[in-house]
């Protein structure tokens, strides 16, 4: 949440990497290989806040299915 106490739709891409806790170069490079999606607006990347969730929840379920859990 930001000062005024609203969540963030979208989110930059050090934002996005500092959510997950990996570094920025990484973030870029799972958004250039097309695993975390983001938009464009003009010059800037952005992150979609429930696309970084959803991502998230997919990399969860892969983890438990390729470890035999759920």
């Amino acid at each position: 949440m930001n000062a005024s106490g609203t969540e963030k739709l979208l989110l930059k891409v050090s934002e996005a990497a500092e959510a997950l806790g990996i570094s920025r170069s990484h973030c870029y490079e799972l958004i250039q290989s097309g695993k975390l999606p983001s938009i464009k607006l003009g010059a800037s990347v952005r992150v979609p806040a429930c696309w970084l969730r959803q991502f998230v929840d997919h990399e969860v379920l892969r983890w438990q299915e390729a470890h035999g859990e759920k």
